[in-house]
């Protein structure tokens, strides 16, 4: 049919731009800090995420988040247990000389900037002040740290930086003649947040689900897909017409790496370019792909439960023969996706995106396949060095981690890219979300589904074959990135660093053990007759 035709197509190209988010991450990162930082027994405070309780002449208004300095008081971690203190003007406002405002029992709030961090703590201390507010020159909170010039660092009230935004804020009421009020304290992160299971589960039980799709939910096609990969008495023109048919294409070694390489590149124009009409272009492709991945699965479904529900078809102008359970499905899938993107910032929008966003990647893992380990090998190997380096490497040549950059969103006006599942920190006082890029799904993935049509075609049972050992592999994998997460203050991961050793891994090591490795390395070489759009014939 030519509306299929066109949906590959879609997915096709829409599978390049899911690579690019390869990151494991959660709320909160701290994007900026000295690694060169002085420390000594007074300035050696762990990094606090702080909240701020504001009163505006007696009226409370929503808190906003500081960070705590390496030095100076720590704010208890109950908002009961801390005091509220007027907010105050240090006068100079950078705070770097004795300040001619009356600052006893408030709170003092400074700019950034002309003298050294402690020097504006001791300051604020000297006149007075139960607490110092830096207000920073842009949207970060930068991590304050001590000097090796700093020579007195017995600073003994706490001292937090909070954004510009947040301090412009500030600023603007007291000029205006109300009265600020404010409470400091650190609430501590719980070390597990329930959101992490969660989100354990919908990833691999969207790779289990892609696996096993064609098996026991695409009905009768499903064995026919798994012969694919076994060998054939039928002419070769005969199964090309039948992979063309079922849109399904192998692919191999080059293509494997063009594909990284195309990942990278859209990676950097995505960093260099980053604006809010740039990220809705990738919203827009992503309604798209999501609402055609989504109405794909949905007809399997509903072909699987009502068998002859998908005879009745009719001819339409440009897209040719479609059913009309196509057509009853698809205005659904479309409106869906419409009002996700027309609601994506509202607190219950996770739900649309991952809806979308695992029937999209369910639907291209049944499109995409690897045909043997060879190609398995150089493909995640690509992904593996692609991750680390944006992640790792990226800073040291643009001072900042590109991944990471891209994936916060930065210079986009508050959008963000929706290749990710995410799910919110129920109950993680400082809210937000923890994610897992489509990438660090779908590559992994199609070594497990290859596992998975290789145990069927060798007729291995569950425990002899390798599909459950690779899926063990992958759960293994996803919780030792979050622990890296948890180790690493909440930076984010490059996920596959985690889980191509734990998927790749362990095929390789358990096909040498069983003897097999040769025949899964080779597996299919001369009888993948299918047309491979990413590179070879």
């Amino acid at each position: 049919m030519a509306y299929s035709s066109a949906a590959a197509a879609i997915r096709l190209v829409f599978l390049h731009f899911l690579v690019i988010s390869s990151l494991t991450s959660s709320a909160y990162e701290f994007p900026h800090g000295d690694r060169l930082a002085h420390k000594s027994a007074s300035c050696n405070n762990n990094f606090q995420l702080v909240k701020l309780m504001m009163w505006v002449n007696d009226t409370k208004v929503e808190s906003v988040v500081g960070l705590g300095a390496a030095f100076g008081a720590l704010l208890p971690a109950h908002a009961e247990n801390a005091l509220r203190y007027p907010a105050a003007f240090a006068n100079p406002l950078n705070c770097c000389s004795s300040s001619t405002s009356n600052l006893s029992n408030s709170i003092a709030l400074s700019t950034r900037g002309d003298c050294a961090f402690t020097m504006k703590a001791e300051v604020a201390e000297s006149g007075g002040a139960s607490g110092l507010l830096v207000i920073n020159d842009n949207e970060d909170l930068y991590k304050m740290v001590c000097s090796e010039n700093d020579t007195s660092t017995n600073i003994t009230i706490p001292v937090v930086m909070i954004a510009k935004s947040t301090g412009e804020t500030m600023k603007q009421l007291m000029l205006d003649g109300s009265q600020v009020e404010l409470l400091l304290y650190s609430p501590n992160r719980p070390l597990v947040d329930i959101s992490v299971i969660f989100l354990w589960l919908m990833a691999v039980g969207t790779i289990v689900c892609a696996s096993l799709w064609s098996e026991f939910i695409a009905s009768e096609q499903g064995h026919e897909s798994y012969d694919q990969l076994a060998p054939k008495v039928s002419s070769a023109a005969e199964s090309v017409k039948d992979d063309s048919a079922k849109e399904v294409f192998d692919i191999n070694a080059s293509g494997a790496v063009v594909f990284v390489i195309v990942a990278s590149v859209f990676l950097m124009l995505l960093y260099f370019f980053m604006s809010a009409w740039f990220i809705w272009v990738l919203i827009v492709l992503f309604c798209i792909g999501g609402s055609e991945g989504m109405h794909a699965c949905l007809v399997t479904v509903i072909l699987r439960i009502f068998k002859n529900s998908g005879d009745k078809k009719v001819n339409l102008p440009c897209l040719g023969e479609v059913t009309v359970l196509s057509m009853g499905v698809l205005p659904f899938c479309l409106a869906f996706a419409i009002f996700w993107a027309a609601n994506q910032h509202v607190s219950y929008a996770w739900v649309g995106q991952d809806v979308l966003g695992i029937c999209l990647m369910i639907t291209v893992l049944q499109m995409a396949r690897l045909p043997n380990i060879k190609v398995a090998s150089v493909l995640l190997s690509c992904a593996f060095v692609y991750d680390i380096f944006w992640v790792f490497v990226s800073p040291l040549i643009f001072n900042e981690s590109v991944m990471i950059a891209v994936a916060r969103g930065d210079n986009s006006g508050g959008e963000a890219i929706p290749m990710l599942l995410r799910i919110p920190r129920f109950f993680d006082p400082w809210g937000g979300y923890d994610m897992i890029g489509f990438g660090d799904i779908l590559f992994p993935g199609l070594l497990v589904a290859f596992a998975f049509r290789y145990d069927r075609s060798s007729k291995k049972g569950i425990l002899n074959g390798y599909f459950l050992w690779l899926t063990i592999g992958y759960g293994i994998g996803l919780v030792l990135t979050y622990v890296g997460l948890y180790l690493m203050d909440g930076h984010g991961q490059p996920a596959l660093l985690y889980l191509v050793p734990c998927t790749l891994g362990v095929i390789i090591v358990l096909g040498w053990l069983r003897g097999e490795l040769k025949h899964l390395w080779n597996y299919g070489s001369s009888e993948s007759l299918s047309r491979d759009p990413l590179g070879e014939a």
